[in-house]
């Protein structure tokens, strides 16, 4: 399977999906974006853009909300959704996911749906979610291709310690190179994690958190930059997660960006829109005996993409291709 590769930052607003216009019924749609809205360069953008990418094909109305992070406003925001008698309520983001446990036995028969989340237990919940282990297998093959030290880093958040410690992990052995893998797992603030890191000696850094990540990439700016740099540290760099994270990067700093995990949101949004449509519903089983449904998205099918930004790694894209038909395999 070969896997799409970019030379350049992937635009959210593209989107690979038919083109070919369908004649669909009405639906009222009710969309809950996460902190900050549209705007934020991130999951919620993702979103829209899988979204407008279905406006354009779909006949269906949208009342949209954001809200401001608080359990309370976040149910104030689904429960004012509901009351619109929207068909469909989509939660961008695992922060609705309590929200969500409550209202859908409280309303059994509205259908919701929730992004980046399978912890809702509760049929008319569709969960959409993304087979990360396979992404990550993926930053951790590419990262040991490029290493100068031998070793490289995934930073994460301890809930993610099986999804993604297993794929990077097993993505640097996969290389057959001499790269020993370290992961840390966060117990503090993410520039710290991410100084310690260099300090043990990691050059590639796959960030696996979520969130603003702009301080972390200062780190290694800082690092690269630095005027009392001894002319044999070696030059630290990172591969991203998009959407789930927000990063400015400049005309300076993008060399220190070797790859990003694509995690395709709107293509999800899309495909679930289309789905609702037709009178379907995603039911896939995401937790055997834990009631959780909907659909996990992986590198089948274009949910998960990896983009190669420098030409550094550029050379080994042949390499990353065959990587990509191995980590498709993962179970996820």
């Amino acid at each position: 399977m070969k896997l799409r590769i970019a030379l350049a930052v992937t635009a959210l607003l593209t989107v690979f999906l038919p083109t070919t216009a369908q004649a669909a019924p009405s639906l009222s749609i009710g969309l809950a974006y996460d902190i900050g809205g549209i705007g934020d360069r991130s999951i919620n953008d993702a979103a829209a853009a899988g979204l407008e990418k279905a406006k354009k094909q779909f006949d269906f109305t949208v009342s949209a909300v954001v809200t401001d992070g608080s359990t309370a406003d976040r149910d104030r925001r689904i429960r004012g959704l509901i009351a619109k008698d929207c068909d469909l309520i989509i939660a961008i983001g695992s922060g609705y996911a309590s929200t969500l446990q409550e209202l859908a036995f409280e309303f059994p028969t509205r259908q919701f749906a929730i992004l980046n989340d399978a912890s809702v237990a509760a049929l008319n919940v569709t969960a959409l979610i993304f087979a990360e282990t396979q992404g990550a297998y993926l930053a951790g093959f590419s990262a040991a291709q490029i290493s100068k030290t031998g070793k490289v880093a995934m930073i994460a958040n301890k809930n993610q310690a099986d999804i993604y410690a297993n794929g990077f992990r097993a993505g640097v052995l996969a290389s057959k190179k001499k790269v020993v893998p370290i992961v840390k797992y966060l117990d503090g603030s993410s520039t710290s994690a991410m100084k310690q890191v260099i300090a043990a000696r990691a050059d590639i850094v796959y960030m696996a958190t979520s969130g603003s990540i702009s301080e972390v990439f200062k780190v290694i700016v800082d690092a690269n930059t630095a005027k009392n740099r001894k002319k044999s540290a070696p030059i630290i760099k990172m591969i991203s997660t998009e959407p789930d994270q927000y990063l400015s990067v400049t005309s300076s700093t993008k060399k220190f960006l070797v790859a990003s995990v694509i995690k395709r949101v709107d293509k999800v949004m899309y495909d679930l829109i289309s789905t609702t449509l037709k009178g379907d519903q995603f039911l896939d089983f995401i937790e055997d005996g834990a009631d959780i449904y909907g659909r996990r998205y992986g590198i089948t099918g274009g949910g998960i993409e990896f983009s190669i930004l420098t030409s550094e790694l550029a050379l080994y894209r042949s390499a990353i291709n065959l990587a990509a038909a191995t980590a498709e395999k993962i179970p996820a």
